[in-house]
């Protein structure tokens, strides 16, 4: 304890010695009511204010001695109209901040009287510290580690110390630690009942004088107490807390008062002006509010303070009640923030109120959130919509308050916390309010004051967001922005981005021009330190707007910054939030069109991958690999995504490497996608240099992908191919050229030529790589050229060895006379980098080439072959005879000891030595040529023949006839021979002769072969010869085809003689090798000599004729050559048809088919109209020449034969089904004339069927007349021949007959009426057919044209049909209602306005009499006839046109013969008097009817005495024609139903008429009367009744009536009396 007070006391002295002391002055220097203003301190104390997070302007000048606790209370610009006294206004400039000068604020406590001027001695730096480092050290007695303890005399030493020196000290911070220290002394050494006894009283009474008790400094010195009214101010303010620490130590129940006194105490002392002192308070304060019956007022407490800091006069008042309030909270507990609704209320004081409420507000927020910390957070988002409406308030002492507030939450905040703010905050920034949006912009620039990790994980948010204010109309907005910006820029700790941070926000205020000048000056800049969060936030805006600038530079810059700028943080995962927005623009740089900026992109994706791991990036290389195949992209992209893959995958590692180009990049080599492949070897290109030795592992895995590459289809995949190829031998040509040069080797033998030419390419590379040169280029004769040429020739010898180097200049040379001239150039290029002197070379490498040659000779291949017959040419024109000697006995032992292969290869190797070489030097080596090329095209491979005649051919050139001397007479004597092998290898060897030599040969050697009789052998070897000569042959057809046709003529007709069969077999064969081998020049002369025979009259030539036309259809079927000729061989084969053999029948069938088969129906159709024509022309020819049968029924032989119809049959379904209206109407028409020519035996049931098909399938579309009336004619011939076999096609016959009645085309409905007539012998079910008719004819069906004139054709043709159908189908009906339902339509139409349908309705009433029977033809004989009689003369003339045309139609069936005998006799009075009608249309019709009732009379003879008069009347020659016809009709008739009637006395009279009427008459009249005559004189059953009427008539009607009896009436077959 001694040693302990001595120390003290010694640190007591220590600090006296540097206190300022105080001299009083005993006059003044001049008078005034004012104080004096002190003496100007050496040095100014800092000014410390309110930081309001704003910018501030500098003011012109600054007090000079203001408080530093004041400042910091009052930091927000002052109205104007606050000062201290008008003194101090004059003595300072107006200033925007809010100050108060602290002497001047105690100046006005002392009164004019009191007050003295002082000298003040000067204090300094080093005495503050001197003092400062003094009351630190007895501070920190308190400390536990001091263990230090105080007995009561050494307590009241310090305390009496502190309340006089240190409470009472000039400087602010001294102050402030002597309190700090009193109250931590107190706290940690007045718990004991001595101590409180002491330090309560002495406290109290310090509080109430402000005076220092200097009886307990004991030892100390108290000469520099300071004594003034200002001290003892200070001392009171200091005093406090103190108090407020001994109040820890009384007792709740006893010392309640004491504490509540002192609560009061701490209260009322809040009020101070001085931050510190309100803060010590707060301090005291919260650790009493659990003392005593301190709960009790917790609520009195708060509503006191809320109301003193939202309504306070003073700031320092509403300033002190803010810390009372966060005191009061956090002494009391955080429940009591809503229990007493504290936060409520402070949110509507934020946000309605006075500007010093608002302000009031937001100290109490601000302190609640520095003492609560992140207990606060839950109500920060609570209040964040005041907060922000307190930023865009309009004053400026609330924004200063809001500003410095959110800073302070901002700092607290923790990283939940900054998740739960940020979204509100983005919000506000989105709303259209520009107050609001500042207001969120103040905030998101507070966010700088986050603790660092929140810091890192808000600013990526924060930033665009500020960036983005820039392009803001409002300028508040833009400035706010920039603010904000700099508050961020503040808290950048990178040194070197602080230096840059003007020309970084100045790219985010102006991105268009400052953006190039920022990344400059980053790249610019030599960090030494890490980049920090802030500073990231700074960068990547620009690096990010520069990745999307349009300039190249911009792009390459800003690519490069973004991948060296995550090895240049601390914390890889500050970087993290970025990669949302920088990859994309990573990606697309990336794919940009300039290599360099793709090339800066892939090397930004490896530094970022190999820094943040690839497990950052999880859609990176998946995204790559599709670009890379995806078809869509282009070769840039795939070019920019596998420079990006290869940076990847060299990031990862070589493993990684491996594992994915063998499982995921390799295998799609030979995708079927053209861009996939190409994207496989871009890979390829970047990853060898990328990788470096480490790639030597995938070399031989890749070189298939490149080699597949090179031959690719895709010009585009090629090219990449090559340019991988390229990369591949430069990088690792050296090193591994034993791998890379055998693969090349093979790519020289490649059959695609883009893979030798590639092959070439890289193998040039590699050469001259090796050879330390570069490819020639042009001629490369110079002699710098000559000279480098052999020193790499030279060098490559060194490093590939002798032997490699013979094996690769062969191939090269070699691939010199190459088949593509793209890759003989390239050879070329290549072999001149590397050999200087060719022939020397050549000498050096002839063993290996040599071998090459054979080798490639004997491949099999043929282009390989050729290549290598080439170049042995072109070593033999190079060397010449020192080569020969070595290389022809080389070919020979090859040709006998090869396989066909190298026989092949033998025969092109000598074919080439002989064209390159001299007559003289062949001629020395002749006899061996000469036995290789015999032997060569007697050769069993058709191959190596053919190369044999190719050589045989150069043999020829350079030699001469000799050749043909040499070799033909030996080919021709093993012709002959009897040994079937010798025979056989000669005429091969012939063929290959001919087959370049035919010209000169075939004259000598066709008519040696067609010797009579045709040998076997001979016919052999025509038929080979023909297919060698296949160009010339047809020259001597005029003699081949002859002789072929009549041997085979001559050896069919043996039977029995199989060797004439072999010999027949033989010919036959080769015929049809003539016909197949011809070439298309020589089908014309072919088929013209074939036909030439067609019309011999010999029936065997015939028959081998047609036999031969079969033979070139089908020999000729796959070249289609012929078709020019086919209408020479329809015209020949369908002339053939009437061939009186059945031989010559039979092979003309067969032709035709063969016609039809190989021919496309649609080429026959063409000739449908010229095949029709010949058949008339043949039918007609057939009737009508000498012996033909007239006008009787023929039948053509070539139809009338099993399957005679088939073959022509598929031309004329194609016709109707496919054809044009014209083909359509031509083969209808041309099948029903086939089908008359046709028995009814070879028309068998499913050959009509076969017919039948396509009609009905085409007549109801739209065709026009002529093609409907054509078909529905041919199918009334089907019905015809068909009969019972076409009963299932009933209902389809009888649809389409209908439908065709309502064709507007009258030909068509008449037609169609006929076809039902035809129809009905077959149809079983009638009814249905008449209720539709009936239903038509009455207008009633839908098929029905509403058009009138359409109608009434309809009608007519409708009614006709009805009446065929009750003609010939009505005894089938079922239906009780169908006939008299067909009667009902007649009745109704009899009287209709169209004479035609009353006329067709006529009919259907007597059809429908007849079979209803005589009582129904009475009753309508009764309704329509004879109950018309009385009005009769006053009818109209249809209804008398009616009356006759029932009349006619009743009487002329078979029930008019069983009309009541009054009727009848009502019937002829009527027709009588119609007769004599006005309208010839009556006439003609009651002249018709009055025959109907002659031929029903029962006394003939009378009745035609009585009406002969009336009748002869309508035969005057001046009554209308119609008339005098309609009398002819009417006597046919009677004719019929009275046969003898005319050829009596009585009919004389009317015979002798018509006699006249048929010589003198209209043409038309004289054909009427014909038909009457012929049926009078019953011309049909022989002249007995011509020998009747001429027993009876005069000489003159005699002699006229044999006249047309001999020269008219015979040639009339019949006549129709149906109509």
């Amino acid at each position: 304890p001694d040693s302990t007070e001595k120390n003290i006391i010694k640190l007591c002295n220590t600090y006296i010695s540097s206190f300022p002391a105080i001299v009083e002055e005993e006059k003044p220097k001049q008078s005034s009511v004012f104080p004096e203003a002190p003496a100007p301190a050496p040095k100014k104390p800092v000014k410390k204010v309110i930081d309001t997070g704003l910018k501030k302007k500098p003011t012109t000048k600054k007090i000079s001695s203001v408080s530093s606790s004041m400042a910091k209370i009052t930091g927000a610009p002052a109205p104007k109209k606050v000062a201290a006294t008008k003194k101090l206004l004059a003595k300072t400039a107006p200033v925007k901040e809010r100050t108060l000068d602290q002497e001047a604020l105690m100046g006005q406590f002392k009164t004019p009287s009191a007050a003295k001027k002082e000298n003040v001695e000067a204090d300094s730096d080093s005495k503050i510290a001197t003092r400062m480092g003094v009351l630190l050290a007895i501070s920190s007695l308190t400390d536990s580690s001091a263990k230090v303890k105080l007995d009561l005399p050494v307590l009241k030493i310090v305390i009496g110390f502190l309340m006089a020196f240190g409470l009472g000290d000039g400087n602010e911070a001294v102050r402030s630690a002597s309190r700090n220290a009193s109250r931590d002394i107190v706290a940690k050494f007045g718990s004991s009942e001595e101590a409180i006894s002491f330090l309560l009283p002495q406290l109290e009474s310090v509080l109430k004088t402000g005076q220092a008790d200097e009886s307990s400094l004991g030892p100390i010195s108290s000469e520099k107490v300071p004594r003034s009214v200002a001290t003892t101010d200070l001392r009171k303010e200091g005093v406090v807390v103190s108090l407020g620490s001994i109040a820890l130590y009384l007792k709740d129940d006893t010392d309640a008062d004491k504490i509540d006194g002192i609560i009061d105490m701490l209260l009322n002392a809040l009020t101070t002006p001085s931050e510190e002192v309100q803060s010590s308070v707060a301090l005291a304060l919260s650790k009493l509010m659990k003392k005593g019956r301190t709960q009790q007022r917790i609520e009195a407490l708060l509503n006191n303070l809320m109301t003193e800091c939202i309504h306070g006069k003073t700031l320092a008042s509403r300033r002190g009640a803010a810390y009372g309030i966060s005191a009061v909270v956090k002494g009391s507990g955080i429940a009591s923030l809503k229990k007493y609704d504290v936060v409520k209320r402070l949110e509507e004081s934020c946000t309605s109120g006075s500007p010093s409420s608002k302000e009031g507000a937001l100290f109490a927020i601000e302190l609640l959130s520095s003492r609560l910390g992140i207990l606060f957070e839950p109500y920060v988002i609570v209040l964040l919509p005041a907060l922000l409406k307190a930023f865009s308030d309009s004053n400026d002492y609330v924004r200063a308050a809001a500003e410095t507030t959110v800073g302070l939450i901002m700092s607290n905040l923790s990283g939940h916390g900054v998740k739960l703010v940020m979204p509100a905050v983005l919000e506000a920034f989105n709303e259209p309010e520009w107050r609001t949006k500042q207001a969120s912009i103040h905030m998101l620039g507070s966010m700088s004051h986050c603790a660092p990790k929140q810091l890192a994980s808000c600013l990526p948010k924060v930033v665009p967001k500020l960036t983005e204010a820039f392009s803001d109309t409002h300028p508040k907005v833009k400035s706010s922005a920039e603010e904000a910006l700099e508050e961020i820029c503040k808290v950048i700790k990178n040194p070197e981005i602080s230096s840059i941070s003007s020309t970084l926000l100045s790219a985010l205020t102006d991105p268009a021009n400052a953006t190039l000048r920022a990344l400059e000056a980053l790249i610019s800049t030599e960090f030494l330190h890490a980049i920090d969060a802030p500073s990231l936030s700074i960068i990547i805006p620009v690096v990010h707007r520069g990745l999307r600038d349009r300039t190249a530079t911009t792009k390459r810059y800003a690519a490069l910054i973004s991948g060296n700028i995550c090895t240049m943080v601390n914390d890889p995962r500050d970087f993290v939030p970025y990669l949302p927005v920088l990859l994309p623009d990573l990606k697309s740089t990336l794919l940009d069109p300039i290599p360099d900026v793709r090339s800066i992109s892939a090397k930004s994706l490896g530094s970022l991958t190999r820094g943040l791991g690839e497990a950052t990036f999880p859609d990176l290389r998946p995204w790559l690999v599709e670009t890379l195949t995806s078809d869509e992209a282009g070769s840039v992209e795939r070019s920019g995504a596998a420079q990006g893959l290869t940076e990847i995958l060299v990031a990862g590692g070589a493993h990684l490497t491996e594992n994915v180009m063998l499982k995921e990049i390799l295998p799609l080599k030979s995708h079927p996608k053209a861009g996939t492949r190409e994207g496989v070897l871009w890979v390829l290109t970047f990853l060898p240099s990328a990788l470096g030795q480490a790639y030597s592992s995938l070399i031989d895995s890749s070189l298939p992908a490149l080699l597949s590459g090179l031959a690719d289809d895709n010009e585009v995949v090629r090219e990449v191919a090559l340019r991988a190829g390229r990369v591949l031998v430069k990088s690792h040509g050296k090193a591994h050229k034993d791998k890379i040069l055998p693969s090349l080797e093979d790519g020289l033998r490649n059959e695609d030529y883009r893979i030798r030419v590639a092959s070439l390419t890289l193998l040039g590379d590699l050469l001259s790589m090796l050879g330390g040169t570069k490819v020639a280029k042009g001629n490369a004769d110079t002699q710098d050229d000559i000279r480098q040429a052999e020193r790499a020739q030279a060098q490559i010898a060194l490093v590939l060895g002798n032997e490699t180097r013979k094996r690769v200049l062969s191939s090269l040379y070699l691939s010199r006379s190459d088949t593509a001239a793209i890759v003989r150039q390239s050879a070329v290029q290549v072999w001149k980098t590397v050999v200087s002197v060719t022939p020397r070379t050549l000498r050096e490498i002839l063993s290996e080439l040599v071998d090459q040659i054979v080798s490639a000779l004997a491949s099999g291949d043929p282009e390989r072959t050729q290549v290598a017959g080439r170049c042995l040419g072109d070593i033999v024109q190079k060397l010449g005879d020192q080569v020969l000697p070595e290389i022809i006995p080389v070919l020979r032992d090859s040709l006998y000891r090869g396989d066909e292969h190298t026989r092949q290869g033998v025969c092109v190797g000598l074919s080439e030595v002989i064209s390159c070489s001299s007559k003289e030097q062949i001629i020395k080596f002749l006899d061996i040529i000469v036995k290789v090329v015999q032997d060569a095209l007697c050769d069993d491979n058709d191959l190596v023949r053919k190369m044999a005649s190719s050589c045989f051919q150069s043999l020829h050139q350079v030699v001469g006839a000799r050749t043909l001397d040499e070799v033909v007479p030996a080919l021709l004597v093993g012709m002959e021979s009897t040994n079937e092998t010798a025979k056989a290898r000669a005429l091969k060897g012939m063929t290959g002769i001919l087959s370049v030599r035919s010209h000169e040969l075939l004259p000598y050697i066709i008519p040696r072969l067609l010797k009579a009789p045709l040998t076997i052998s001979h016919a052999d070897a025509l038929g080979s010869i023909s297919a060698a000569t296949s160009d010339t042959i047809y020259i001597h057809f005029n003699t081949i085809i002859p002789t072929l046709i009549a041997e085979v003529a001559s050896v069919s007709k043996v039977d029995d003689n199989n060797e004439e069969k072999e010999r027949e077999e033989a010919t036959r064969r080769c015929s049809r090798a003539v016909c197949h081998n011809v070439d298309t020049a020589g089908v014309n002369l072919l088929i013209s000599e074939v036909a030439s025979k067609c019309t011999s009259d010999k029936e065997s030539v015939r028959k081998e004729a047609c036999w031969f036309l079969q033979i070139v259809i089908e020999e000729r079927a796959t070249r289609a050559d012929f078709y020019e000729q086919v209408p020479i061989i329809i015209r020949e084969l369908l002339q053939r048809l009437n061939d009186s053999s059945q031989d010559v029948l039979k092979s003309t069938n067969l032709a035709l088919n063969a016609l039809s088969k190989f021919v496309p129906a649609e080429e026959l159709v063409a000739h449908i109209g010229f095949i029709r024509n010949l058949i008339a022309s043949m039918v007609s020819d057939a009737r009508y020449r000498k012996g033909g049968v007239g006008d009787g029924e023929f039948l053509l032989p070539g139809l009338n034969q099993p399957k005679g119809l088939e073959p022509l049959l598929p031309i004329y379904q194609r016709g109707i089904l496919y054809g044009d209206s014209t083909v359509r109407e031509t083969s209808a028409a041309g099948l029903g004339e086939l089908i008359k020519i046709t028995s009814n035996k070879y028309l068998a049931g499913p050959f009509l069927i076969k017919l039948t098909g396509p009609l009905l399938r085409i007549v109801g579309d739209r065709n026009p007349s002529a093609v409907k009336i054509a078909i529905v004619q041919t199918l009334g011939l089907i019905l015809t021949k068909g009969g019972p076999a076409l009963r299932a096609f009933v209902p389809q016959f009888q649809t389409t007959f209908v439908k065709a009645l309502s064709d507007p085309s009258r030909m068509v409905r008449i037609e169609a009426i006929k076809a039902l007539a035809l129809l009905m012998p077959l149809s079983t079910r009638v009814d249905p057919l008449i209720k539709e008719l009936v239903a038509s004819s009455l207008g009633k069906s839908s098929n029905v044209s509403v058009e009138t004139a359409g109608l009434v054709a309809i009608q007519t043709a409708t009614l006709e049909a009805l009446a065929v159908v009750l003609r010939h189908g009505g005894k089938k009906v079922k239906l009780p209602e169908s006939i008299p339902s067909s009667l009902e339509a007649g009745k109704e139409l009899v009287v209709h306005e169209d004479d035609g349908i009353r006329e067709s309705a006529a009919k259907v009433i007597g059809y429908a009499c007849e079979l209803l029977g005589a009582n129904e033809a009475n009753e309508v004989i009764q309704e329509f006839v004879v109950d018309k009689m009385p009005t009769l003369s006053s009818s109209s003339s249809e209804v008398k046109h009616g009356i006759a045309c029932i009349c006619r139609r009743v009487l002329t069936t078979s029930i008019g013969e069983e009309i009541d005998s009054k009727i009848y006799d009502s019937i002829s009075s009527i027709i009588q008097i119609l007769m004599k009608d006005d309208k010839s249309m009556v006439r003609e019709a009651a002249f018709v009817a009055i025959g109907a009732v002659l031929g029903c009379s029962d006394d003939a003879k009378s009745s035609l005495s009585r009406l002969e008069k009336s009748i002869a009347k309508g035969m005057d020659s001046k009554e209308e024609i119609e008339v005098q016809k309609a009398v002819a009709k009417g006597l046919c008739i009677t004719a019929t139903k009275q046969p003898g009637l005319f050829r009596t006395q009585e009919g004389l009279f009317l015979t002798n008429n018509a006699l006249k009427l048929a010589m003198s008459g209209a043409q038309r009249v004289q054909f009427s009367y014909n038909d009457f005559l012929w049926l009078a004189l019953d011309v049909g059953n022989g002249e007995s009744g011509l020998d009747e009427y001429l027993n009876l008539a005069h000489f003159d009607q005699a002699k006229t009536m044999k006249a047309i009896y001999s020269k008219v009436l015979v040639k009339i077959k019949s006549v129709d009396d149906s109509d």
